[in-house]
């Protein structure tokens, strides 16, 4: 398994990304079991909220693998994602989702992060996104952190790519990140806070995640039915992908030089 479920007695189940030695980067199979683990808390009573996280402290996770193998159609008309499905909300659940976050999150990751309710993270935690680096459009993870941050701060993280890195600090200020802690505390805070989330009526918990996600919902679907087109259009091939990220340093992990903010 490379997705941890954990229950306990007051409502609160916690998720953990365990891939830690590929920095909790997710292949096929992490995004088939997230799937199926959100679509199983949906009918779950006894878990009122939950909480993700990635196992260590390094990364929350840097998105996609690189060496996952995701055939895509011929069609010019379809794209085959499989992070499209990872979340709560694509599964269609509506119990609260709150994110711990330590150490790095970044590309793909934000597929998961755009679909939480708020984010704790430690202070030594950091927010980036590489594809433009990479010959690659970022439009989901563009447009899923666009309904958390303002323009500015969204466009310039997704534009400058592996050069830069959104500090914790400044991911609190910009409304990213709802909650500091110090380093290794994410995951104590965000379950202290989905326990209190538990704690109340469950149709009123869930009515007001559904209220809040409404009010972004409709920008949200309009930007999101675009996606596709941009990347196809703006997408480099495969091959010259894969010779920029070889030769600038994995995932903006390894040689490559980057300013934090």
């Amino acid at each position: 398994m490379t997705v941890r479920v954990e229950r306990e007695e007051n409502g609160v189940a916690v998720v953990t990304l365990d891939r830690r030695h590929h920095h909790n980067a997710m292949d096929i199979r992490t995004a088939t079991e997230l799937t199926a683990v959100w679509r199983d808390f949906t009918f779950d009573d006894s878990t009122r909220s939950i909480v993700l996280t990635g196992a260590g402290v390094s990364a929350f996770s840097t998105g996609i693998d690189r060496s996952a193998e995701v055939p895509q159609p011929t069609s010019p008309y379809t794209i085959e994602d499989p992070l499209l499905r990872i979340g709560p909300k694509a599964n269609d659940l509506w119990k609260p989702v709150i994110a711990a976050v330590e150490g790095m999150a970044c590309g793909g990751a934000f597929y998961l992060l755009g679909e939480v309710e708020f984010v704790v993270a430690s202070r030594e935690a950091t927010f980036f996104d590489p594809h433009t680096t990479y010959g690659m459009v970022s439009a989901y993870e563009a447009i899923g952190m666009a309904q958390r941050m303002p323009y500015g701060e969204v466009a310039r993280m997704c534009l400058m790519g592996t050069a830069e890195r959104v500090s914790a600090r400044r991911a609190y200020e910009t409304g990213l990140v709802s909650e500091l802690t110090e380093p290794g505390g994410a995951l104590a805070a965000a379950r202290s806070a989905a326990a209190v989330v538990a704690s109340y009526p469950t149709e009123a918990v869930q009515g007001t995640v559904r209220a809040v996600w409404a009010a972004r919902e409709a920008a949200r679907e309009r930007a999101l039915a675009l996606a596709p087109h941009l990347i196809t259009l703006g997408n480099l091939p495969a091959e010259r992908q894969t010779e920029l990220f070889e030769a600038r340093g994995r995932g903006g992990r390894g040689r490559g030089a980057y300013r934090l903010r």
